[in-house]
């Protein structure tokens, strides 16, 4: 999930909060991640970390409920890549391949993005990605992204 638009932490809070209410528990999260903005450069500095959690949800359930979730913390869908109270993405569903209009699983990015696979590696470094066969510290190790993705001191998020 990230955030970069008015408090960011507690817009990450709630999200964490709303996951564990509406979605599954979550079982453990990364630390909190600063970076420029990825995609549409001229805008403030996200925050960004990973979760993992449980769910007994089906993976557009899962995306439903996020979306739900996005909504009632005032996520505007109004430019691709823009500014944003809140984002969060489903990165990894098990080991499911899927590929649909309104969902894919492995996020399109992941091997792109430092700043996911940062957190994503602090939580799980041998995880198998399910499409490349590699594990997230080799996607990692092998990522061009030339963003520089700083540990955020600041951080104030629990997961009660």
């Amino acid at each position: 999930m990230g955030s970069n638009e008015g408090n960011r932490l507690n817009w990450m809070q709630q999200a964490i909060e709303q996951l564990d209410l509406k979605c599954g528990k979550i079982v453990h999260r990364s630390a909190v991640y600063q970076t420029a903005a990825w995609g549409l450069n001229e805008q403030p500095d996200f925050l960004n970390m990973v979760v993992l959690l449980e769910t007994s949800l089906q993976p557009l359930e899962l995306l439903n409920d996020i979306h739900k979730i996005e909504q009632l913390l005032g996520r505007q869908r109004e430019v691709k890549w823009g500014q944003r109270t809140l984002d969060i993405d489903i990165l990894l569903f098990d080991d499911q391949v899927i590929n649909l209009p309104e969902l894919t699983i492995p996020h399109g990015f992941i091997q792109e993005r430092r700043f996911t696979l940062i957190p994503l590696a602090e939580l799980a470094p041998d995880l198998l990605h399910p499409v490349f066969q590699k594990t997230i510290t080799t996607l990692l190790n092998e990522c061009t992204d030339p963003l520089e993705v700083h540990f955020y001191p600041q951080q104030q998020i629990s997961t009660q």
